[in-house]
């Protein structure tokens, strides 16, 4: 696989804070269209690797290109990169005193786009993850099911050619959790290019092209779902699955 013809290359990539090495040495391609999903336990990189591909944090050393463009500090990457990569968290995120779609319609509108146009984006994105009736409320009228479901078609209104996915169902409560991966798994269907991180290995099973395992910042692992799940290569990749499927 060479950096010519993958979407994303990251090529031994640290980052630290202060003593403790978040990411040590990373190093992944990911084509386009590729559905990857990272996992590992707490505190292994999964969050800070998918933050240093949009510039949330700064890697100290190696080389990120995403699209053809070195990840760096100046302003032509910074916007490049920010245009090309949605993200979803965790938390929602969402403006607490903007409706729905005007939440929607900040980003583009932001950046050019008229209103009509982004209005007309951020309904099409609405419907796509199936709340189109919920434009006009606010946050705080939704569950967290539907909020998440707003945060992706959030991103998806920059219109960006890559998704990346911070646990976006760790937050939820478990009825809520299904209608998030959901849309997660249509948009996979779509040919979305996706990185996600998340502990839902039934979704992963799914839908990944790619299983990734991280411990102590380090990329353990990476194989197809079926030889990841059934005949994982290192003791800590079986430790770990062995500890999150038998509840």
């Amino acid at each position: 696989m060479t950096q010519t013809d993958s979407i994303i290359s990251m090529e031994n990539v640290t980052k630290s804070y202060g003593d403790f090495k978040a990411l040590n040495d990373a190093s992944l391609t990911v084509q386009e269209g590729e559905r990857v999903v990272v996992c590992g336990p707490s505190g292994s990189g999964k969050s800070t690797l998918i933050r240093c591909i949009n510039r949330l944090e700064k890697h100290e050393k190696g080389r990120i290109v995403v699209d053809g463009i070195e990840v760096n500090d100046t302003k032509t990457s910074l916007d490049a990169i920010r245009g090309n990569v949605g993200m979803v968290f965790q938390q929602f995120n969402l403006f607490p005193h903007l409706t729905v779609l005007q939440n929607l319609t900040l980003g583009p509108t932001r950046s050019g786009v008229s209103v009509g146009n982004a209005q007309e984006i951020a309904m099409n994105y609405l419907t796509r993850v199936k709340i189109p009736e919920q434009a006009d409320k606010y946050p705080r009228q939704l569950s967290g099911g539907q909020q998440q479901r707003v945060a992706i078609a959030r991103s998806l209104s920059m219109e960006p050619k890559i998704m990346l996915f911070d646990e976006p169902t760790s937050a939820l409560d478990p009825e809520m959790i299904s209608e998030v991966l959901d849309v997660m798994t249509e948009l996979a269907e779509s040919g979305m290019t996706m990185i996600v991180v998340t502990h839902e290995m039934g979704f992963a099973r799914r839908v990944a092209d790619t299983m990734v395992f991280m411990d102590k910042g380090e990329i353990v692992e990476v194989d197809k779902p079926e030889a990841f799940f059934t005949s994982p290569k290192s003791e800590r990749c079986r430790d770990f699955l062995q500890k999150i499927l038998s509840h």
